[in-house]
């Protein structure tokens, strides 16, 4: 049983690598479930066994990818010197790592397209929009902003942040759009800081 079930994570894990690399690369229009297939290397039927569709298999691509993200954002919001400085520091960070390769690919381009805006921010509350409450939470307690419901200014923040990643999806100079809008969640953001 234990051997099975090690073959089965085995080869999803194989299957996501490969649909990973070629969503990252190509994006999810031109990549096909034989190419996937054919990166893992395993039978085509495989993949339909562990992932019944293409957008199966992308929205397991895109978790993966949104985790991965939330972890390099992480390790550079530790090095801030505060929660808010923190907040602008990972929202830079996500900007920067969502405007080029496969990380771009994937979150921005594909991601709202394949899984819908509704599915999309879903599983981004999962993973970078859902730190957004806790980073608020943990900036009253400091004493950096003043307490407040945290759940409206977490929302109105991430919706600004959505909106901002809506405009720099579309956009063909993605880097020099998400350091522009960077910048101004980083004034929004300021603009919350009790004032000593």
């Amino acid at each position: 049983m234990a051997k099975q079930a090690e073959r089965r994570a085995a080869t999803s894990e194989a299957i996501l690598t490969a649909a990973r690399r070629l969503f990252g690369a190509h994006g999810f229009a031109a990549t096909t479930m034989d190419e996937i297939a054919e990166g893992a290397g395993v039978a085509k039927g495989a993949v339909y066994h562990h992932f019944k569709t293409k957008e199966a298999v992308f929205e397991a691509v895109f978790d993966l990818v949104s985790r991965d993200l939330v972890a390099e954002i992480d390790r550079a919001a530790r090095t801030e010197k505060d929660v808010l400085a923190a907040m602008v520091g990972g929202t830079q960070h996500y900007f920067a790592a969502t405007a080029k390769g496969a990380t771009g690919q994937i979150i921005l381009r594909d991601g709202p397209a394949v899984l819908g805006w509704e599915r999309w921010r879903e599983i981004d509350a999962q993973h970078f929009g859902g730190k957004m409450p806790r980073a608020l939470s943990a900036a009253m307690e400091a004493g950096l902003i003043a307490r407040q419901p945290v759940e409206p200014l977490a929302r109105l923040l991430l919706g600004a942040v959505t909106e901002a990643a809506v405009a720099c999806a579309g956009r063909t100079d993605i880097a020099r759009a998400g350091a522009e809008y960077a910048r101004a969640f980083k004034s929004l953001v300021e603009a919350l800081r009790v004032k000593p």
